[in-house]
């Protein structure tokens, strides 16, 4: 009996211990499950508008109609009120946004246009944020405008660091929302029912169908999307849609027409980069804005849709200040919210950027911070972010420490921008002074301004006579700061 009892105690011990083995090892999947999840790299989306002003958006002011979806966003986040493009035009901002660095050291400094279809490329040597994300295991594509290089070229986005490219290579055909192709890497895409004569399919709503279908097919992975919109740049122009009608009857309004300088309608004597004329430019000019808010709630939704919007950074930013272009009307809309300037200025309305980004229970909802940033510091940032080194030539610093609300953000010494137009522009922002000088390759040289950004946020008082150690202070920072460049030389 007893050696009965004994081998049936050993039995049952037997699978009691299999049964706690067996629950341990389940426990041991959930944990490394969970832990795993806990390490996974944020996925990140960082959606540029084109020509957005700084008063374009209702979070940042704006009163003449509502951006909802982005102003859900900056409850969800954090608004930044001081943050800068790295061009007051499209082709040096973005190459400044890519490659980190300003005006002054970044390759493509200017928009230089070539034969056919593309801008100059981006040097094969640069190093761009899309490179820097597939470092850290990051899918990259990139679904909008580039400009940065025609297709083939050293500076194709597919050369640059993105597995995938959807739409405008260039930013001349960019000028136009109805073109007859777009491009899928080194695909050419035709539009149905666009031929130049006839306006059938939008182009926007084709990228942004490319944006969401890269999201979804990537969402168990990490991937980096860059999302450069197209809108609200001119040509003024919206399909007659629930969008258009909702503000077709909103506004006072003086037609741009085919009389008008740099203006061609769509037909057989189409001029491709000109723009289409608008019977309602206003109309047009605020459904396309509020396009852009659709667009960027549709992606907002998706994230929710897909169970991946507590891992996912948002981030948005325009490249430059709000243009004139097509019959858009900056100041009827206070585009550049008060600020002085539009696009092509170096003052504040030019290159001062709204920043909003997101990034569930890391950043705490509805702040809003003034601390000073630029393009250039958005590569360090999701460096720090994903952990990869960024490379020695950024100019940037990264701004983590002010999205998670620490008290270790390192500060510029200064911002600088140079321009190499109408006889040159240059700026430089140190602390809350602001210096700017136009026709600096004039002679005379012109006026050099500074401002007091504290007091003066408009820039309307020139204190110059009175503060020259600081004017010589900016002056020498322009020295040094602007690297010579074969391709954009500044003098």
């Amino acid at each position: 009996m007893k050696l009965r009892f004994t081998s049936i105690f050993s039995f049952l011990f037997a699978i009691a211990l299999f049964l706690s083995l067996g629950s341990c090892k389940e426990e041991a999947k959930t944990v490394n499950k969970n832990d795993a999840k806990k390490e996974q790299k944020p996925n990140i989306i960082y959606i540029l508008a084109d020509d957005l002003g700084y008063g374009d958006l209702s979070s940042y002011g704006q009163e003449k109609f509502k951006t909802p979806r982005i102003d859900e966003l900056a409850k969800r986040g954090i608004t930044f009120t001081q943050h800068y493009s790295g061009a007051p035009v499209c082709a040096p901002a973005r190459s400044s946004l890519m490659t980190g660095q300003h005006t002054g050291h970044t390759p493509i400094r200017g928009n230089k246009e070539l034969e056919g279809e593309g801008q100059t490329p981006l040097p094969g040597n640069s190093v761009t944020i899309a490179e820097l994300m597939k470092t850290a295991g990051y899918t990259t594509g990139a679904f909008g405008k580039w400009g940065l290089g025609f297709i083939g070229s050293e500076g194709d986005p597919v050369a640059q660091g993105f597995d995938e490219f959807y739409g405008y290579n260039c930013q001349r055909m960019a000028h136009r929302y109805y073109p007859p192709h777009l491009w899928h890497n080194e695909d050419k895409i035709l539009l149905e029912g666009n031929d130049w004569t006839k306006t059938e399919t939008y182009a926007p709503d084709k990228i942004q169908e490319a944006t969401l279908e890269f999201i979804e097919k990537n969402k168990e992975k990490p991937f980096f999307a860059y999302v450069p919109f197209v809108l609200p740049h001119a040509e003024l122009i919206s399909p007659n849609d629930s969008i258009f009608n909702k503000f077709k009857d909103s506004f006072d309004e003086t037609p741009f027409t085919a009389e008008n300088d740099f203006t061609s309608d769509y037909g057989p004597n189409i001029v491709h980069m000109e723009y289409a004329p608008q019977l309602k430019p206003h109309a047009a000019f605020a459904s396309m804005v509020y396009r852009m808010d659709v667009y960027v709630g549709q992606i907002l939704d998706k994230l929710v849709e897909l169970g991946i919007e507590d891992n996912t950074i948002v981030m948005f930013a325009s490249d430059n200040g709000p243009h004139a272009e097509g019959g858009a009307d900056p100041e009827f809309f206070n585009s550049s919210g008060g600020l002085r300037g539009i696009k092509r200025d170096l003052y504040e309305g030019g290159i001062r950027s709204p920043f909003i980004v997101t990034w569930p229970n890391k950043i705490k909802a509805g702040t809003t911070s003034d601390h000073v940033s630029a393009f250039w510091d958005v590569m360090p940032t999701l460096g720090e972010i994903t952990k990869v080194d960024v490379p020695a030539s950024s100019d940037g610093i990264s701004f983590l420490p002010t999205l998670l609300d620490k008290d270790n953000q390192k500060e510029h010494n200064h911002l600088y921008w140079e321009f190499p137009i109408q006889q040159g522009r240059k700026a430089v922002r140190k602390g809350d002074w602001k210096g700017v000088i136009y026709n600096f390759n004039k002679k005379p040289q012109g006026i050099f301004e500074l401002y007091n950004l504290a007091d003066d946020e408009s820039e309307t008082k020139n204190v110059a006579n009175q503060h020259p150690e600081i004017v010589e202070e900016m002056k020498q920072i322009m020295e040094n700061e602007s690297e010579a460049s074969e391709l954009f030389p500044f003098n």
